[in-house]
């Protein structure tokens, strides 16, 4: 039987989320990873609000990226680029793929990068808390960096991470209802981007994703000048899989540049060590994308994202986040703990 946080958790995606609509193609995209009963729900909150779903297995994709290219077939490829709704639960994702762009290139498809197997973190990201209250809050946060372009910024860490920053544009805007062609990811953590040539510090990651997901037995720290300058510590396997990670999206530049910092704060997201896009999403987390960045061309496919835990933030001399407790502004203070409550 399914249970009614599954059903919430579906429905806030679906209905609340996505607005689908009666007679609209969604397309649901899972690897052989993925739990049967996450995309059977999806699927059924796709019927119930009218739409109609269209559920495709696949193997599990080595990378993700234009790297997975060759591994994706015409038939996906058709069934994206003609889908109104593309809710993709693959890991690695298909976001910065051949299909991918086409889909977006086509401007009718609403993508999600949801990429995640397990029905239980689907039920806390999407059905543990006030769906409503947690966007109001992370559409606010968006606007506050976005206000904040041009502003230095500094985040540390209890394992070493020191870093300082010019904050940059956005890149991506947060929406409340996903109503319009594009990408769009789930809620409970926010972006942020930096002038590339500002990042200074070392940085402590304390889990990787480059090649697949995992907390790293002992932590890595990257050096920061501008670009990426180098990197310590880790396991033997870890040192070699991340430089070969950061040299192949560093596309012949060295090891890259830093592409984006976040701001993790979802309530209800626990630290599983095993499903990537719930762990950056716990309170005091930062998922920070190194390569080039997938504005430019050559950049997306598979840049590797190193996890910091546990930080604290400040935006010029004002602290925002102690130690992954969001602290401040006021106005921003009020929303979050408005959403903060989890719901059973």
């Amino acid at each position: 039987m399914t249970s009614p946080r599954l059903l919430r958790a579906a429905d806030n995606l679906v209905a609340e989320s996505f607005a689908v609509a009666p007679g609209e193609s969604v397309l649901i995209t899972g690897d052989y990873s993925t739990e049967m009963r996450l995309l059977d729900t999806v699927a059924g909150s796709v019927a119930r609000a009218g739409g109609m779903p269209l559920v495709a297995l696949a193997p599990t994709l080595p990378y993700q990226g234009g790297l997975s290219d060759p591994y994706v077939g015409d038939s996906l490829k058709a069934a994206a680029v003609e889908s109104d709704v593309w809710l993709d639960f693959c890991f690695p994702y298909h976001a910065g793929s051949g299909v991918h762009a086409a889909a977006m290139e086509r401007r009718r498809t609403r993508y999600c990068l949801l990429a995640l197997s397990s029905a239980e973190t689907f039920e806390r990201l999407y059905g543990c808390v006030d769906f409503a209250a947690m966007l109001e809050f992370n559409i606010a946060l968006a606007e506050y960096f976005d206000q904040a372009k041009g502003e230095a910024l500094r985040f540390t860490c209890p394992r070493g991470t020191e870093v300082s920053l010019k904050l940059d544009k956005m890149k991506l805007a947060r929406k409340g209802i996903c109503k319009d062609p594009g990408m769009y990811t789930v809620p409970g953590t926010q972006s942020f981007y930096p002038v590339m040539e500002s990042v200074t510090g070392r940085i402590v990651i304390q889990a990787l994703f480059d090649e697949y997901y995992r907390a790293l037995r002992e932590p890595i720290t990257i050096e920061a000048e501008g670009g990426i300058r180098g990197f310590t510590g880790g396991a033997t396997e870890d040192r070699i899989s991340f430089e070969r990670a950061l040299r192949r999206s560093g596309g012949g530049r060295g090891y890259g540049n830093f592409i984006h910092f976040t701001f993790g704060f979802h309530p209800a997201a626990m630290l599983t060590q095993r499903q990537f896009i719930e762990d950056i999403r716990v309170p005091g987390s930062n998922a920070i994308g190194m390569g080039l960045p997938w504005w430019e061309p050559g950049g997306g496919e598979n840049h590797p994202d190193g996890i910091v835990l546990d930080q604290s933030v400040w935006i010029g001399d004002s602290q925002i986040v102690d130690g992954g407790s969001f602290v401040g502004p006021e106005h921003l203070r009020t929303l979050y703990d408005a959403m903060s409550r989890r719901l059973d």
